[in-house]
């Protein structure tokens, strides 16, 4: 199985370091490559790749347009965020849209992988330092929702919950526990519902908000 990929960057620099890197690995086929959001626009209307890198800040259509703009069609695409240290804000605002993840531009090459298997199939994968900033910016800009129960998870979905915010894939979840992977988007299904959040991300983050993980 070989996945394709779309690079979505105006540094040609970046752009070409992502494509070497990416070439490295068999699972990966660089299969188009635009510098800002419009040419990915419309290279995305004759092809369709298994994932998309996309920088934020571009001329033309920045990325927060162009998701905005996928959004529109329904192309159930998934996107990884290429951003920097100072694009907090930027950053969260992406992922509200629906971004599956995101990379430093110097990112490893490991990171780079993983995020991308995980973005397939489907799963946001966020390190806790990140969640912890999206965290703060969320504060900083809305106000804290309403205290949930304790006891509003049992023990085996706050056990998950736990394991989503250190970055742990569905497979490898239900590895530790001795449980099918399906029964562990089962579990996931109902924490969604009893925290009122449509995503591992804002299901971790509410779970941090009310102290039911740490």
């Amino acid at each position: 199985m070989t996945y394709s990929v779309l690079i979505v960057d105006d540094h040609f620099v970046v752009r070409e370091g992502l494509k070497l890197i990416l070439e490295t690995n068999d699972l990966f086929q660089v299969i188009g490559e635009a510098e800002n959001g419009e040419a990915a626009l419309k290279f995305i209307e004759s092809q369709k790749p298994d994932v998309i890198l996309m920088d934020l800040k571009m001329p033309v259509k920045d990325g927060l347009e162009t998701i905005k703009a996928l959004n529109a069609r329904s192309a159930a695409i998934p996107i990884i965020i290429l951003t920097t240290y100072n694009e907090d804000e930027l950053m969260m605002e992406a992922l509200s849209l629906g971004a599956k993840g995101y990379l430093l531009k110097d990112t490893s090459r490991e990171d780079l992988f993983r995020t991308i298997e995980s973005a397939i199939r489907g799963e946001t994968l966020l390190k806790p330092e990140t969640m912890a900033k999206l965290l703060t910016l969320k504060a900083e800009k809305h106000q804290r929702r309403p205290l949930l129960d304790q006891a509003v998870l049992t023990e085996k979905e706050l056990f998950i919950v736990q394991s989503v915010a250190k970055g742990y894939r569905n497979k490898e979840i239900a590895l530790d526990m001795g449980i099918a992977e399906r029964t562990v988007k089962a579990h996931l299904t109902n924490i969604f519902n009893k925290l009122g959040v449509n995503s591992r991300a804002e299901a971790v983050a509410v779970a941090m908000e009310n102290d039911l993980i740490h």
